[in-house]
């Protein structure tokens, strides 16, 4: 079957990163990990010395910068390239994760990211998730999915995440980020949180994760199938 883009928008704590990677699993497609990208990009300006208050030294970094997702051949993990190099590790670091913030929120950045992002779907069999990934980044895509969740619901979700992670936060605080999260994510003026037009809606308050996949992996079905038909027909 012809190969689409997926789009999975959404709030905070409804499972989208989870959903991104198994749909990409079982699809077989290339997830792109926009957190990877951003902290692709911190490794190259921390590595070359990049001046962030620098405009030009910036935009040079930034012409030289090449970021590809590859799958594992042995594991099946997708990893991240920076430039032909494996850097999946050497993004994780401590170091990268005290800069990333301060890179990402870069309009430079962001656009340039935006443009590579677009770039990999056109050779479509990809999954992104994020924010404005069906409003901005990928408006073409041919499924495009928006989940949401009772908000406390999600609250009670990402306490159990943390826990996972041996991190105990009070419930009442995890709230008060997750109203933060969300008054941020919707009112910002760039490409704010919202659903488009002819995204499916999934509200996963009552779903398990692999209800949530199946889902997903059904409507991928359905639009492939669609595509394949279209491009017969013509």
């Amino acid at each position: 079957m012809k190969k689409i883009v997926i789009a999975i928008d959404g709030y905070s704590a409804c499972g989208k990163s989870t959903a991104a990677k198994a749909v990409a699993d079982e699809l077989g497609y290339i997830y792109i990990d926009s957190g990877a990208m951003y902290r692709a990009v911190t490794l190259y300006f921390i590595e070359n010395y990049v001046n962030l208050t620098n405009p030009k030294a910036v935009d040079k970094a930034l012409d030289d910068i090449q970021i590809t997702f590859i799958r594992n051949p042995k594991t099946g993990a997708v990893e991240t390239y920076l430039n032909g190099l494996n850097v999946e590790y050497d993004i994780r670091s401590m170091e990268v994760s005290l800069k990333v913030s301060e890179v990402s929120a870069l309009t430079q950045v962001r656009k340039v990211m935006v443009e590579q992002q677009r770039r990999m779907g056109k050779k479509r069999g990809v999954v992104m998730d994020g924010r404005d990934i069906g409003t901005n980044v990928f408006p073409d895509a041919e499924l495009k999915v928006f989940m949401t969740a009772d908000f406390h619901v999600r609250a009670e979700r990402r306490q159990k995440e943390l826990l996972e992670r041996d991190n105990l936060v009070n419930l009442d605080e995890i709230k008060a980020n997750l109203r933060h999260r969300d008054k941020l994510d919707t009112t910002r003026e760039e490409n704010p949180l919202r659903k488009a037009e002819d995204a499916y809606e999934i509200d996963t308050t009552h779903l398990t994760i692999e209800e949530e996949i199946e889902e997903i992996i059904n409507l991928a079905t359905s639009k492939m199938i669609g595509e394949k038909v279209n491009e017969e027909s013509n």
